[in-house]
């Protein structure tokens, strides 16, 4: 099986994603598009990943490889593979689906709640009714066609959606860990300006372990699912 991500910055990875996607056996593969616009051919992978990073969706004119970018998300959502979106990733996928990515009302930097919205019944994946989770973002997208809201927040109304069953956005970072969290505050500390839904530093840097650890354990539950998908005879 083969795993393959797209990284857009050099201080935003993979996370608590890549000792999971190694322990089920993956081989990982990636484009760092900060440093390369070489993407594989869909139909190499079983599984692409979408990470974060500071810029829009939207920038297509200062960063013309996000054209690129959607087209090559566009070409694996076609071809069925699993995908999985982080953050901004989450809005890639959106935004190749055609709908709309623009700024949220509020900015969510931090440890806040989201709640899981699925009707009674449903076979999609299922979050907990209520989880506290890392964010750190600025901007949000309308539900692309077809999809299903996974979870809300109170600064948020579309935080986490999927499309059929094998793509899985999420607008909130369930892969973070202790050193992923101090390499954001490193790179992006400006954008902690005051707001309700805006931790301070020193509270960000606070949190305990086991925040990081209950999070990582969704996150290791939604890479189980689609990797379950993967592994469905054609």
């Amino acid at each position: 099986m083969r795993a393959h991500y797209l990284q857009h910055v050099p201080f935003e990875g993979l996370g608590c994603i890549e000792p999971w996607l190694k322990a089920a056996g993956y081989e990982i593969t990636h484009t760092r598009l900060f440093e390369s616009t070489q993407f594989p051919e869909p139909n190499e992978l079983d599984l692409l990943v979408v990470m974060g990073g500071p810029m829009s969706a939207n920038d297509e004119g200062r960063l013309p490889w996000l054209i690129q970018e959607k087209q090559f998300i566009h070409r694996c959502l076609r071809g069925g593979k699993s995908i999985l979106g982080v953050c901004l990733g989450a809005q890639l996928i959106a935004s190749a689906m055609g709908a709309r990515v623009y700024r949220n009302r509020e900015k969510e930097i931090g440890w806040f709640p989201v709640e899981g919205v699925l009707p009674a019944g449903s076979s999609t994946f299922r979050f907990p009714t209520s989880a506290e989770v890392f964010h750190w973002h600025g901007e949000t997208f309308d539900l692309p066609p077809g999809a299903i809201r996974l979870a809300r927040s109170e600064g948020c109304e579309n935080q986490a959606f999927q499309v059929e069953r094998n793509v899985i956005g999420l607008q909130f970072h369930l892969e973070i860990t202790p050193v992923g969290a101090l390499a954001l505050l490193e790179n992006c500390r400006s954008d902690l300006t005051p707001g309700p839904y805006v931790q301070i530093e020193q509270e960000l840097r606070a949190a305990p372990a086991s925040r990081y650890h209950a999070i990582n354990g969704i996150m290791d539950d939604i890479l189980a699912y689609l990797s379950r998908l993967d592994r469905q005879p054609a």
